[in-house]
């Protein structure tokens, strides 16, 4: 009797490890944009001994505090700058076909306060860890401040079908790898075209009154100003320590596959404390030209 017993309780306790150890790897595996313990603490304040992926976030707005964040609903985004690849770099390259030429562009992630030229070549990635929709909205900022009629440019028939939604662990990149050209040309239209502005908009449900088509959809100001104040007041943002890492085959197969926490984390992070998982969420990025 005490051998069987012995017996069965080396069986549950073997079980019990397994399963632990499978729910640790599964864990492990799940992907997690808000953890605190990879912000950039105060001076007085150990650094966490693990290392995350592209490295260590510090906060870009102070006066909003990192406190009461739900972790599903923080927002992702990175900006990707084009350059012509050569044999020495490393990193994944995006094969472009055009005018019966190939050409191999090697993305690069640039900082929000990165100064763009004309011409330069742009891909924006953005993650959500929850289910939901995702637009993207463009103005033209002027040299006195004033801003530009207001765009749709994402989502649109042209781009992944018109399919815009979000879910965790799914990076939707703008414009798709597959999308011709699968990037946007940094263009100003008038002398005083100072910046692009961004805004990023993620909703529970889908946006009513909104035609996805084959263009960019013109939006009304006072429409765009009703979701900023409704769903962008109090916005914080965390930006990764270091800029210039290359896209990784993890991001590159994005497309197919979801990612997981070994692949790099988000350049930008956007949170709003205190916000719920079924409150939408609307962020700005300013894109500045170079003078």
């Amino acid at each position: 009797m005490k051998l069987l017993t012995s017996f069965l309780l080396l069986l549950v306790l073997t079980v019990s490890a397994s399963f632990l150890a499978t729910a640790q790897k599964a864990d492990e595996a799940t992907r997690k944009l808000w953890d605190t313990a990879f912000i950039i603490p105060a001076a007085n304040k150990p650094m966490p001994s693990r290392r995350r992926p592209g490295g260590r976030y510090r906060v870009a707005t102070p006066n909003v505090p990192v406190d009461n964040v739900a972790p599903d609903t923080v927002v992702g985004v990175t900006i990707w700058r084009l350059r012509p690849a050569n044999r020495a770099d490393s990193g994944e390259r995006l094969i472009v076909h055009d005018d019966n030429a190939t050409t191999e562009w090697l993305p690069e992630r640039i900082s929000s306060t990165t100064k763009l030229a004309q011409g330069d070549r742009l891909r924006v990635s953005v993650e959500a860890v929850r289910s939901g929709y995702l637009y993207v909205i463009d103005r033209e900022q002027y040299a006195d401040g004033s801003l530009g009629e207001p765009y749709l440019i994402f989502p649109t028939t042209r781009t992944a079908g018109g399919d815009n939604e979000v879910s965790a662990g799914r990076l939707l990149e703008i414009p798709a790898q597959d999308d011709a050209p699968p990037f946007f040309t940094m263009r100003k239209s008038r002398p005083d075209h100072v910046a692009e502005v961004v805004s990023v908009l993620v909703t529970p449900t889908p946006l009513e009154g909104i035609q996805i088509t084959d263009k960019a959809l013109k939006l009304s100001e006072t429409q765009v100003a009703n979701w900023e104040k409704t769903w962008g007041s109090g916005v914080g943002r965390l930006e990764m320590s270091t800029a210039g890492q290359t896209w990784t085959k993890e991001e590159k197969e994005s497309r197919t596959r979801a990612l997981t926490s070994s692949a790099p984390a988000p350049q930008l992070l956007f949170y709003r404390p205190s916000l719920k998982s079924t409150d939408s969420m609307f962020v700005k990025l300013r894109l500045s030209y170079r003078r």
